[in-house]
């Protein structure tokens, strides 16, 4: 049985009660996280807020095999605890996040055109800022690569690095349309070991934890099966985004398809993972754009991967700049299979 390994081993042995918390509303900084609360109107709401209790040892795919099992119960118990910190942290930053989003969206608010035309806003800003406050807060020691602000971190190779996307479908957010979505991945030595897809309007959050099934809301879900590709429901989010051979690869997989349907940002994958589309072809993504998908997507018996099958990390460090990638996700290997000969 595998040892876990040294650089592993986090330097934080919190307590709920030592977490903390940045407070959008109130522009309070760092505030106890046992005071949190994610919703400060008293109606119900189903994104977990309690810490979630994890089991290393139910599925074989990890990818971090130093973190699957161990011939030492203290050192398991130990292992746990470490991920749990990790997963409780990250929905609250999820909270935060959604705090700012709702308090700005279908609201009147001035838009500015990045470099690349593509749109930012000051919620984008606003919730990026304090999800970042919360993870340097509570992991001191972890890198942040966030869309707006890229790299921050006081080491020049931490292991653990959180990639973060206030707003995917930044253009979904302005136009009032409920389907974009917070995406939160945390990397282990580049590979995603967490992802989330947090839709803070519908209050829907998809977790995957390497190793885990992926839970909507708490509740483990699956990805259907779908015989062939000319049975596929299709997302993508537009057909204009894909340009030359990527263009004409698209349209052979879209030609093949039963329905191809357009629009939904990241909202599309986390469909996928519920069971309810059964491919996702997209160009041009950057690493913010799909890394917590991986975690999901795989938890609920998916394939995600570049056109050519390769798998997706990030080796990030200070000196990386985002570079693009396509992608194709699929809850059924033999559409995943047909999509890449198709793609090639």
């Amino acid at each position: 049985m595998n040892k876990m390994h040294p650089s592993l081993s986090l330097s934080l042995r919190l307590n709920p009660t030592n977490y903390y918390y940045y407070s959008p509303s109130t522009n309070q900084s760092l505030l106890p996280l046992s005071s949190f609360n994610p919703n400060p109107n008293p109606t119900p709401t189903p994104t977990p807020t309690n810490p979630i209790s994890i089991s290393l040892s139910t599925r074989p795919r990890s990818i971090l095999p130093i973190l699957s099992s161990s011939s030492n119960s203290q050192m398991e118990m130990e292992m746990e605890m470490e991920i749990d910190s990790l997963v409780q942290v990250a929905h609250s930053v999820a909270d935060v996040a959604g705090q700012v989003l709702r308090k700005y969206f279908r609201q009147r608010f001035d838009i500015i055109d990045k470099d690349d035309l593509s749109p930012v806003t000051i919620a984008d800003r606003e919730a990026e800022e304090s999800m970042v406050s919360l993870i340097m807060a509570n992991f001191p020691s972890h890198a942040i690569f966030g869309e707006e602000n890229g790299w921050r971190c006081k080491e020049e190779s931490p292991d653990f690095v959180w990639v973060l996307d206030p707003i995917d479908g930044t253009k979904s957010f302005i136009t009032g349309k409920p389907l974009f979505g917070t995406l939160i991945s945390i990397l282990y030595k580049g590979k995603p070991i967490i992802g989330i897809i947090d839709q803070p309007i519908l209050r829907e959050r998809w977790l995957g934890i390497d190793g885990k099934i992926t839970t909507l809301n708490g509740r483990e879900i699956t990805t259907r099966t779908c015989s062939a590709l000319s049975q596929a429901y299709l997302y993508t989010t537009s057909p204009h985004l894909f340009s030359g051979e990527a263009e004409e690869a698209f349209v052979r997989v879209r030609n093949k398809v039963k329905v191809p349907l357009y629009g939904c940002d990241c909202y599309a994958y986390a469909l996928l993972a519920s069971g309810f589309v059964d491919l996702v072809v997209e160009s041009g993504l950057k690493p913010y754009d799909f890394l917590a998908l991986v975690p999901v997507i795989e938890g609920a018996g998916g394939t995600i991967t570049d056109w050519k099958g390769n798998r997706l990390d990030w080796q990030v460090s200070p000196q990386s700049r985002p570079t693009s990638y396509n992608v194709v996700a699929a809850g059924d290997v033999n559409v995943h299979k047909e999509a890449i000969e198709l793609l090639q």
